[in-house]
C-alpha cells in the first residue's frame, strides 16, 4: 500500500470517530454551560497586567518566584546520546498565584449543576479542591534555582501558560543501575509540588509508554458528564487488572527501565494524576498537555480533540531522547491510540517492539462497536507484523505476551 495512504487512512478514521462522539454526546453544549473563569473577573488594562502577560526568553521583566507563589516541579527522565556524552534532562516547572481572582463558588456551582448534584452536596468541597489548579492565575516570566544534590539548576522563565521548559546538563556517574536523584525548591513561603525525581536512563534497553485515561485509569472519555465526575468528584480508580499487569512488567524488565505516562490530559491535573500513579503504578515521567490553563472547558476538548497529533508529536520527543531503546506501548480503543502508535511504529522502524491496545467494553460508552471493529485495528497497524500488536480485554493475558516479545526481541 502507498505510504501516503498509510498515513492518511488511520488518522482520518480516528478524527472522524472523535468528531462523531463529541457531536452525539453534546460536548459543545456541555462546554458552553461551564462558567468561564475569565468571564467572572473584571478585565482592567494596567501596566501590571501587561507585564504579567509578557514572557519570552528575552523578557527583561523576568523575576524570581517569591513567597505566596505556587510551584510545581515535574518528575523527569535523564538521557544521554552515548556513554561518553553528558547526561541531560528536560526540566518542567509551573508557577501560579495561589489566590484565584474569579468567583470560585460560581464555577463550582456550574459543574455541580451539570453533574446534577444537590445544592448542599458534600461533593462540592471535592470539586472546589480539584478545581483550583484550573482557576489559579499563572505567573509568567518567573525563574528560580533548584538543587539536585550539589548541583544548582536555574529553571525558567515561565511562559504565557505559566510553564517553563529547560533542557539542562546534569552531573551523574551511573553505570546503568536503577538510579534516581531528587531535585528540590527551597524558597521560603512557596507551596506546591516542591520536589521532583529524575530517573537516569542509559541509551539502550527497554522502555514503557502508557496512555492514562481509559487505559490505566477509568475516565470514560466518550462522555463529558463522566469526565467531569471522574475528574472533580470520584476517587481516581484504576482499570481492573492494570496495576497488577504493570507490577508484573516492572518486576520482569530491568530495574533501569524508564516509564512514560503520555496523556492528552492537561497539566492542571498533574498533582491529581501523580497521586494516582504513586498509589497504583510504577514511577515514571508524565507528559501532559499544556494548552488548557484557566479554562475548565479546555479539559473536555483536551481529551477529545487532536489527540493523535499531540501524542505522535510527544512520542517523537521521547524518541529524540532514547532512540536506541526498545519500546512497549499501551493504549486503548476509545480514542486514537491505535492510529498514533501505528504511525510512530512506521516512522521509527525498530523502536516500538510491541503495541498493546485495551479494548474498552464499557456498555455506556458511545461508538464502541465501531471503535472496537477488527478492521479499525487492521488499518491502524497496516504494515506492522501481526505478532507486534495485541488487542486485549483482560489484562491477565498480557504479561506472558510481554515476556515473549522481550525474548523475541533480545
Amino acid at each position: 500500500m502507498d505510504s501516503q495512504v498509510l498515513d492518511f487512512i488511520p488518522s482520518e478514521v480516528a478524527n472522524e470517530m472523535q468528531t462523531r462522539t463529541r457531536r452525539h454526546q453534546k460536548f459543545d453544549e456541555v462546554e458552553s454551560r461551564l462558567v468561564d473563569p475569565k468571564a467572572s473577573v473584571p478585565q482592567q488594562l494596567s501596566i501590571s497586567n501587561v507585564l504579567n502577560e509578557i514572557s519570552t526568553n528575552w523578557n527583561p521583566f523576568t523575576k524570581a518566584i517569591v513567597k505566596g507563589d505556587v510551584v510545581w516541579l515535574f518528575d523527569n527522565t535523564a538521557f544521554k546520546a552515548a556513554e561518553h556524552e553528558p547526561w541531560q534532562a528536560e526540566f518542567i516547572m509551573a508557577v501560579f498565584e495561589s489566590e484565584p481572582k474569579c468567583k470560585v463558588a460560581d464555577i463550582v456551582a456550574g459543574i455541580a449543576g451539570i453533574i446534577g448534584l444537590a445544592d448542599d452536596a458534600e461533593e462540592r468541597k471535592t470539586i472546589e479542591e480539584r478545581l483550583l489548579p484550573f482557576l489559579w492565575d499563572i505567573q509568567s516570566a518567573r525563574t528560580t534555582t533548584v538543587s539536585q544534590g550539589d548541583l544548582a539548576l536555574k529553571l525558567g522563565p515561565s511562559g504565557f501558560n505559566g510553564i517553563s521548559t529547560n533542557v539542562l546538563k546534569l552531573l551523574h556517574n551511573s553505570k546503568g543501575s536503577f538510579t534516581t536523584k531528587e531535585t528540590t525548591c527551597d524558597v521560603e513561603g512557596v507551596e506546591g509540588v516542591l520536589s521532583m525525581k529524575t530517573h537516569f536512563a542509559l541509551p539502550e534497553g527497554w522502555g514503557i509508554i502508557s496512555d492514562i485515561d481509559d487505559t490505566i485509569k477509568i475516565t470514560t472519555t466518550s462522555d463529558p458528564i463522566s469526565i467531569l465526575k471522574e475528574t472533580f468528584i470520584n476517587a481516581p480508580s484504576p482499570v481492573p487488572g492494570m496495576p497488577e499487569l504493570y507490577a508484573g512488567i516492572k518486576s520482569f524488565l530491568p530495574h533501569s527501565t524508564p516509564w512514560f505516562y503520555l496523556s492528552a490530559s492537561p497539566y492542571n491535573l498533574y498533582p491529581f494524576l501523580k497521586g494516582f500513579r504513586d498509589t497504583y503504578y510504577p514511577p515514571g515521567t508524565f507528559i501532559l498537555r499544556d494548552s488548557s490553563w484557566k479554562t475548565v472547558s479546555g479539559l473536555l476538548s483536551s481529551l477529545t480533540m487532536g489527540t493523535e497529533e499531540y501524542k505522535v508529536n510527544r512520542m517523537k520527543k521521547i524518541h529524540s531522547w532514547l532512540p536506541k531503546r526498545k519500546l512497549i506501548v499501551f493504549g486503548d480503543s476509545t480514542q486514537s491510540d491505535p492510529e498514533a502508535y501505528g504511525e510512530i511504529y512506521r516512522t521509527f522502524p525498530g523502536w516500538i517492539r510491541m503495541i498493546f491496545i485495551r479494548k474498552d467494553t464499557n456498555s455506556a460508552a458511545f461508538g464502541l462497536a465501531e471503535k472496537n471493529e477488527p478492521q479499525r485495528f487492521e488499518k491502524a497497524f497496516t504494515g506492522i507484523p501481526r505478532d507486534a500488536w495485541h488487542v486485549f480485554e483482560n489484562p491477565d493475558e498480557c504479561l506472558d505476551i510481554v515476556k515473549k516479545a522481550v525474548k523475541r526481541n533480545s
